[in-house]
């Protein structure tokens, strides 16, 4: 495992890779059980279940880079769990990331 050294393997990392892997699961699960529609949208071309996701993806990846970059990562609090677990602002970026997601599947 010495190969994989250079990868900071934290929590969060796990979780974000974990979610990925569910979240396609579930988008081979629907493409399965109800197979995709092009449909036009906001952006007047047309879009699939997988085009919305990518969108939503990048889209994701800019905001949190843009948060990094503009915001940082200071702590917004500490939940009284154990020794206490600090609550970076980046989840704001990520509940901002989500609202966006289900925006751009509701209109893209």
């Amino acid at each position: 495992m010495e190969s994989l050294a250079w990868m900071a393997w934290t929590l969060p990392t796990a979780i974000f890779f974990v979610l990925l892997a569910a979240t396609l699961c579930v988008m081979t699960w629907l493409a399965i059980a109800y197979p995709e529609a092009e449909r036009v949208g906001i952006l007047r071309i047309p879009t699939t279940r997988g085009d919305r996701l990518f969108i939503s993806l990048v889209l994701a990846a800019v905001i949190h880079l843009l948060w990094i970059g503009f915001a940082g990562t200071d702590t917004v609090a500490t939940l009284p769990v154990g020794e206490g677990i600090e609550l970076s602002s980046l989840w704001l970026a990520t509940v901002i990331s989500l609202v966006s997601a289900a925006a751009i599947f509701r209109t893209v």
